[in-house]
C-alpha cells in the first residue's frame, strides 16, 4: 500500500468512529433514558479521547510528508487538502489549551443556562470573559500572525474573511432594515389559530420529508426539543418538534432539516467515510436547508399545495383560501428570538451577532458592555427594546461553548441560497407548476446535481460559483426578498 492508501485507511476508520459518536449524541437527544446521562457522558468522553488521539496521530504528518500530490487525481488532491488543513490546525493548538477550552466550555454551558433562566447577564459575564480569552489564545495560535477572527472563521467556513463578510453584510443590513420597517407599517396578514393534533402533525411532517426527497430507507424522523440533522452517508437522521397551536413550527423545521439531510444523503457514495463525504462548509450546508425551507417551502406555489394537505389532515382550520394561507405562512411578526424569526428579519438577528462577536474578539467591545451594546443594536434594527436578557444577549448557546465565527455562516447560507435560487429558476422554468402539485423533484434534483453530490470536492465558494455561474454576492437574496415581501404586503 502507498502512503496515501495508509492515510485514507486511517481516516476512514476515524470517520467511522466519529459517526458512532454522532449516533450517541442523536440518541441522547431523542431516546436515551434521562437517568443514563452520567454514563453517557463517560462514554462520549472516552470516545472523544480516542478520536482526538487518532486525529493528532504523528503518523498523519509522516504520511503527508511522503505523498506527492502531483501523482493524485482531483479526488485525491481534494482529500489531501482537507486532511492537511485539519491536521495543520490541530497541530497549532497546544494540547493543554485544547483541554482547558473543552473543560471551561463544558462548565460554561451550564452557567449560561442558569443565567438565562434568571435573566442575569452579570452572572454569566465572568465565564464568557474566560471563554473569550481562551478562544482568542486559540485564534492567535491558529492565525500565526494574521487576523484572529479570520482564523476562527476557518472552522466553519474555510476561505472566508471577516472583511469580506463585513462588506457583504454591510450591503444587506440597510436594505433589510428599510424593508422590515415598511412591512411593519403595512397591514399584517391574519395569524393561524386553533389546536392541531400532534400525531397528525407528525404524520404530515413525515410526508413532507419524503416530498422533499428525504430517503427514509437511510434515515428517520423523530421528535426532540431542538430540531437537528445528524449523520452522513448511509445513515442520516433528522428530528423535529410539535406545538399544538403552531404546526408551521413542525413542518418548516422538518423541511429545514431535510435540506441539511438531503445534502448529506446526496453526496457521492464514492466519498463515503472520507474527508469529501460530508458538507464542505457550514455556509453551503445552510444554503441547502434555507432554500428548501424558504424559497421552495414558503413559495406561493408550494404553500398552495400544502394548504390542501393541511385541510385533509385537520379539516377546516380557519383559513379561507390558498392565497390567504400563503400570506399567513409568510407573516412578518415582531419577536426577539433568532430561531423563531421570519424569513425577512432573520438575517438582521445574525448580522448583529456577527458585528458584536467580531468586536469582542478584537477588544473593541468588552464583555461587561456586551448587553448594552446588544440592546442598543437590537432597538436600532428592529424598532423596539429588548425586554429581558433571555430574549436578548443570553438567548443563544453559541458563545458559551466557544463557537465564535459560527453565527455569520447562517446569513452566508442565505446569501448562497439566493444565488442558487436565481440559477435554479432559470434552469427549471416549470418550477412553480411542479411545486403547486407537491412535486419537488426537479428542484431537489438540480440541487443534488449542482451542489450536494460534490461533498467536499470543491471549496465552498467554488461550489456556489460553479452552480450559479457567478461569485457569491448578496444581490440575488435582496432581489428575492424585496420582490416577495413587496408583493405580499402591497408596498
Amino acid at each position: 500500500m502507498t502512503p496515501y492508501d495508509d492515510l485514507m485507511a486511517h481516516l476512514r476508520e476515524t470517520q467511522a468512529l466519529a459517526q458512532v459518536m454522532g449516533r450517541l449524541g442523536w440518541d441522547q437527544e431523542t431516546m436515551m433514558p434521562r437517568g443514563a446521562a452520567p454514563q453517557r457522558g463517560e462514554e462520549m468522553a472516552a470516545l472523544e479521547s480516542v478520536l482526538h488521539a487518532r486525529r493528532m496521530d504523528p503518523k498523519i504528518g509522516d504520511w503527508l510528508g511522503k505523498i506527492d500530490a502531483a501523482t493524485l487525481d482531483d479526488v485525491g488532491q481534494a482529500n489531501l487538502r482537507h486532511i492537511r488543513r485539519s491536521f495543520d490546525r490541530a497541530s497549532k493548538v497546544p494540547a493543554a489549551l485544547a483541554a482547558r477550552i473543552a473543560r471551561v466550555t463544558s462548565e460554561a454551558q451550564g452557567i449560561w443556562a442558569e443565567a438565562r433562566d434568571e435573566n442575569d447577564f452579570a452572572a454569566f459575564a465572568p465565564t464568557l470573559t474566560e471563554v473569550l480569552s481562551l478562544k482568542r489564545e486559540e485564534g492567535q495560535a491558529l492565525a500565526t500572525g494574521g487576523d484572529v477572527y479570520d482564523a476562527m472563521l476557518q472552522d466553519y467556513e474555510p476561505g472566508a474573511t471577516g472583511a469580506e463578510l463585513e462588506a457583504m453584510f454591510g450591503a444587506l443590513r440597510p436594505e433589510l432594515a428599510r424593508l422590515r420597517a415598511a412591512v411593519r407599517d403595512a397591514e399584517a396578514p391574519p395569524q393561524l389559530s386553533g389546536i392541531f393534533d400532534e400525531s397528525a402533525q407528525m404524520k404530515l411532517t413525515r410526508q413532507l420529508a419524503k416530498t422533499f426527497g428525504y430517503d427514509m430507507s437511510h434515515g428517520r424522523v423523530d421528535k426532540a426539543v431542538h430540531p437537528f440533522s445528524s449523520g452522513s452517508g448511509l445513515d442520516v437522521r433528522i428530528t423535529t418538534r410539535t406545538n399544538p397551536t403552531d404546526p408551521f413550527n413542525c413542518f418548516y423545521s422538518t423541511i429545514h432539516e431535510v435540506g441539511h439531510a438531503a445534502y448529506e444523503q446526496g453526496i457521492s457514495r464514492d466519498y463515503l467515510l472520507t474527508p469529501l463525504g460530508s458538507g464542505v462548509s457550514m455556509g453551503v450546508h445552510e444554503s441547502q436547508s434555507r432554500i428548501y425551507e424558504n424559497q421552495l417551502g414558503r413559495s406561493r406555489a408550494f404553500t398552495g399545495w400544502l394548504f390542501g394537505q393541511m385541510k385533509d389532515a385537520f379539516g377546516d382550520f380557519g383559513i379561507a383560501d390558498e392565497e390567504t394561507f400563503y400570506r399567513v405562512v409568510n407573516r412578518v411578526s415582531d419577536g426577539y428570538i433568532r430561531t423563531e424569526a421570519d424569513e425577512l428579519q432573520y438575517n438582521l438577528h445574525v448580522l448583529m451577532r456577527f458585528d458584536l462577536e467580531r468586536a469582542l474578539v478584537s477588544h473593541d467591545l468588552q464583555v461587561q458592555d456586551l448587553e448594552a451594546a446588544w440592546n442598543d443594536r437590537f432597538e436600532a434594527d428592529f424598532g423596539y427594546a429588548v425586554d429581558k436578557a433571555s430574549n436578548g444577549v443570553l438567548q443563544d448557546v453559541h458563545w458559551s461553548v466557544g463557537l465564535l465565527g459560527y453565527f455569520p455562516t447562517y446569513s452566508l447560507g442565505n446569501v448562497y441560497a439566493g444565488c442558487l435560487y436565481t440559477a435554479l429558476r432559470k434552469d427549471v422554468p416549470d418550477l412553480d407548476t411542479e411545486l403547486a402539485t407537491g412535486v419537488t423533484a426537479s428542484a431537489t434534483g438540480w440541487l443534488r446535481e449542482h451542489v450536494q453530490r460534490h461533498g467536499g470536492l470543491f471549496e465552498a465558494r467554488e461550489v456556489i460559483e460553479n452552480a450559479s455561474g457567478a461569485a457569491p454576492n448578496e444581490a440575488p437574496l435582496l432581489t428575492y426578498l424585496k420582490g416577495k415581501f413587496t408583493d405580499l404586503y402591497g408596498l
